[in-house]
């Protein structure tokens, strides 16, 4: 989902931690170590990284080309390979009669029915082209606040572990709790009291 779509839906998040020096070189520098790695011939079903929002599928991070004011903007890409089990099912069959007619016997021992289905995803996946998706974020590096474009669960905790990992930053996932605590200029007393309150069940009676 990205930021130029008619429809989105966003996650926001609190960026704690300090880049301490060269901020700039610094993120660019990480950007590129963890850009997204290309899987097309390669024997695996996901890669997830970092990608440019104007070229997406040419991953480039040179000069302050994701650099707006305050704001960095770059996409989170995840590139996954989807084999249909009716697919998997017909090759493997295919592969334990062959070897079973080379070797002149009935049956075959579970370990190599396990090692001829390891062959055949592997060689299908070398085949099999990755589905890319792209989901963008806005990163307002001053006031420590990050927006990322899809509440979809899967993508977020791939988003909160590979920005941990590339910038030793932590995300904290903003909700009515979370910005009341962090960001509701509570006093200590008043954060006591929130801790400890508990969430209300409402059920709707009858018409």
């Amino acid at each position: 989902m990205g930021v130029l779509s008619s429809s989105v839906s966003i996650t926001q998040y609190r960026v704690e931690g300090e880049i301490e020096s060269g901020f700039m070189d610094t993120v660019a520098a990480a950007l590129k170590a963890n850009a997204i790695r290309e899987i097309d011939n390669e024997p695996e079903e996901k890669s997830v990284g970092w990608t440019s929002f104007e070229s997406p599928f040419k991953p480039e991070f040179e000069g302050a080309s994701f650099m707006f004011g305050t704001h960095l903007v770059f996409s989170l890409r995840i590139d996954k390979k989807s084999i249909p089990s009716k697919v998997v099912a017909k090759q493997l069959s295919m592969a334990v009669a062959k070897r079973l007619a080379d070797s002149e016997r009935e049956t075959l021992h579970r370990n190599e029915k396990t090692e001829i289905k390891d062959e055949v995803i592997r060689r299908l996946l070398l085949k099999i082209p990755a589905t890319p998706n792209m989901y963008d974020l806005i990163w307002n590096y001053e006031a420590k606040i990050l927006w990322f474009f899809t509440g979809l669960k899967a993508a977020n905790e791939e988003l909160e572990t590979l920005f941990n990992k590339t910038f030793k930053l932590s995300l904290i996932r903003m909700f009515p709790y979370t910005e009341a605590l962090l960001a509701g200029g509570l006093t200590d007393t008043e954060k006591d009291r929130l801790e400890k309150l508990s969430p209300t069940t409402f059920f709707r009676g009858a018409a």
